[in-house]
């Protein structure tokens, strides 16, 4: 059913309400609400085996559909390995469009980063491709965390941002648990696992593609956004930028919003250090959060990035705060 027909649907939900069968209408009726397709972006080749398709937009928006974040794809010798599968049917159906015009192997298994929605709602349109038997891997902390409430509250997170271009998306979780240092061979490709602290949350799993050189860093460093901090660390942060680096070497860092870059994790915890090590002095000169937040509006570090960055209007005086408060438990 396409949009057009939504609000008809919703009377029909509505009145059914009323009816014994209530929910098995609703379900039935379900089935057939499908948002808007996705429209294409072509696929980049980064590296000997992996693909990008990029998202220029940090945020969902109804003119997006929710298409907000990287998906990456790798080209084994055994098949495809998708690195985050975006955030919905809609997507993961349009990232599949442009893996089969890189090449007809199957996808023969997904990585969730983390457990925001929008690295992992488009895993349905993988399984509905290639069945519920397609090992979906990603950390416990990630697999648990969806287990409850949360996977559907993002589900309906992006049916709300996209004004309902999300439509027909299920939650279809991780099925296979991976720890830090595991190695997995797939075909001609390893692919290390990297887990060393609470980042962007504490549930941030970068996936070494170790013949690239490169490796997927989901949303512990961003291209050109301002990243969420809520559920995150700022020493955290940096404490995991350190040990990536010590363990891989020389890396095209691929974001899960942004473009890769060898410098990134250098370019942007310079960013991040322009918010924390502000708060932080201002925590140890007793200083309040406000005096903090001027402190931080006039570091360089920052103020060279305000004017591109995207959502650093909205986002900028929250963050803060979040450092400012974590500033005031590590000083003390």
């Amino acid at each position: 059913m396409k949009r057009r027909h939504l609000l008809t649907a919703s009377a029909v939900l509505g009145g059914a309400a009323l009816w014994p069968e209530a929910r098995l209408l609703a379900q039935q009726t379900q089935d057939f609400i499908e948002g808007p397709p996705v429209a294409d972006i072509p696929a980049k080749q980064l590296s000997a085996h992996t693909w990008m398709i990029f998202s220029p937009d940090g945020f969902p928006t109804a003119e997006n559909r929710g298409m907000m974040s990287n998906v990456i794809f790798v080209v084994t010798s055994a098949g495809v390995v998708v690195i985050d599968s975006g955030a919905s049917l809609q997507i993961g159906q349009m990232a599949l469009r442009m893996i089969r015009k890189v090449t007809d192997k199957p996808v023969v298994a997904v990585f969730n980063s983390h457990y925001h929605g929008d690295h992992w709602l488009g895993n349905h349109a993988f399984v509905k491709a290639y069945g519920k038997q397609l090992p979906i891997y990603a950390l416990q902390s990630t697999i648990d965390k969806l287990k409850g409430a949360e996977g559907n509250l993002w589900r309906s997170l992006m049916e709300r941002w996209t004004n309902q271009s999300t439509l027909g998306t299920e939650v279809v979780l991780p099925n296979t648990a991976v720890k830090h240092g595991q190695v997995i061979q797939i075909g001609d490709v390893t692919f290390r696992m990297h887990h060393y602290s609470n980042a962007h949350t504490p549930s941030d799993l970068c996936v070494e593609v170790v013949q690239d050189k490169l490796t997927a860093v989901g949303d512990i460093a961003m291209g050109n956004r301002i990243a969420n901090m809520d559920e995150g660390s700022y020493p955290g942060t940096f404490k995991y930028y350190q040990a990536l680096m010590a363990a891989t070497g020389e890396q095209l860092w691929v974001p899960g919003h942004g473009q890769g870059s060898k410098d990134l994790l250098k370019t942007y915890g310079e960013f991040m250090a322009g918010i924390w090590e502000p708060c932080l002095q201002a925590v140890k000169d007793g200083k309040s959060e406000s005096e903090a937040r001027n402190m931080v509006l006039k570091d360089g570090r920052v103020t060279s990035r305000a004017k591109t960055m995207q959502g650093f209007e909205g986002n900028i005086g929250k963050y803060t705060s979040l450092a400012y408060l974590e500033a005031e438990k590590e000083a003390f």
